[in-house]
C-alpha cells in the first residue's frame, strides 16, 4: 500500500512539472499558435480553483484531476516539438511557480471568468425554475 501511496506521489510530481513545462512552452515563439492556446488553457484550468467536476462529487470529483488534466497534458506534450519541450522541462526543473505581476493579473481574471460562468448558469436555472 505505501509502494503505491509513493508510486501516486511521485507521478503527481511529475504531472507538476510537466504543467510547468507546458506553461513554458505555451509562451515560446517556437509552438503554433493554436498549441500555444490549447497549451495556455490547460495550465489555467490546472490552476484555477474551479473544477469542471466538484471535488465534493464522491468518485467523480477527482475525475477531471485524474484523468482529463493527464490527457491534455498528454496531448500537448504530443503536439508541441520535443526540442521546445526538452528546454522548457530543464526550465521546469530548476525553477518553481513564480506568477509575477502579470501572473496573478492573468489569475484574477480566470477567477472573474469562472465567477462570471457559475453567475450565467445560476440565473439560467433560476429562471427555467420560474424562481426568476
Amino acid at each position: 500500500m505505501l509502494a503505491m501511496i509513493e508510486r501516486w506521489k511521485k507521478r503527481a510530481k511529475s504531472l507538476q512539472t510537466e504543467t510547468r513545462a507546458v506553461y513554458f512552452a505555451s509562451r515560446d515563439s517556437r509552438v503554433p499558435w493554436h498549441v500555444r492556446v490549447l497549451a495556455i488553457a490547460i495550465v489555467a484550468y490546472a490552476l484555477s480553483p474551479i473544477d469542471l467536476i466538484p471535488d465534493f462529487i464522491p468518485v467523480l470529483g477527482y475525475v477531471d484531476d485524474l484523468v482529463l488534466l493527464p490527457l491534455g497534458v498528454y496531448l500537448l506534450l504530443r503536439l508541441i516539438p520535443s526540442a521546445v519541450m526538452e528546454e522548457c522541462r530543464e526550465r521546469a526543473a530548476r525553477e518553481g511557480w513564480s506568477l509575477g505581476r502579470k501572473g496573478r493579473i492573468a489569475a484574477i481574471v480566470i477567477v472573474l471568468i469562472w465567477v462570471a460562468v457559475a453567475a450565467l448558469i445560476t440565473v439560467l436555472v433560476l429562471k427555467a425554475l420560474g424562481v426568476l
